[in-house]
């Protein structure tokens, strides 16, 4: 039976209720997206990831999943993009312990040296994101809701772990 009857005001869509909940969708350049911020130890390993929305700085979230891993006591480099290279991502990495190998961006007037070679490893983890977006559900987020679309990125990586 439809509920449409059964209070005042315009008919829900089939009768149904909406469903609420945390929605990290955002508007950036590229039109209506999510970001997804991830730290892997591996090209096969995530040790956790977060979702923000594609107009959210990348900073605040980096500096919040930081602070959620565990880091082991072998793990003492953390190798980032340039969106994290912040002077407050940094120093948030050194106080955790970590060792941050990030590239200045090309404009900084005061720009650091580091680890060029152990920083060509960071293509392992763009391969990483790239086979978890071979998942056309991943690629163009269908999901509305974070809780589903964080689902299917676990899927995702244990599915990506097995093959």
């Amino acid at each position: 039976m439809l509920r449409q009857y059964n209070r005042e005001g315009a008919p829900g869509r089939n009768g149904c209720f909406k469903t609420s909940g945390e929605q990290s969708i955002g508007r950036s350049r590229g039109g209506i997206t999510t970001k997804i911020h991830m730290v892997t130890a591996s090209d096969r390993a995530v040790v956790g990831f977060s979702l923000s929305g594609g107009q959210a700085r990348d900073a605040p979230e980096g500096i919040a999943l930081l602070e959620e891993i565990q880091r082991a006591q072998e793990q003492k480099y953390l190798l980032m993009d340039r969106a994290y290279e912040g002077e407050n991502v940094r120093k948030a990495a050194m106080k955790l312990g970590f060792a941050p190998i990030v590239p200045p961006k090309k404009n900084r007037k005061d720009p650091w040296d580091y680890d060029k070679e152990r920083y060509k490893r960071r293509n392992e983890i763009e391969r990483y994101f790239l086979r978890l977006k071979r998942f056309r559900r991943i690629f163009t987020r269908y999901d509305k809701l974070d809780v589903i679309f964080s689902g299917f990125i676990y899927f995702a990586i244990v599915v990506d772990a097995v093959l």
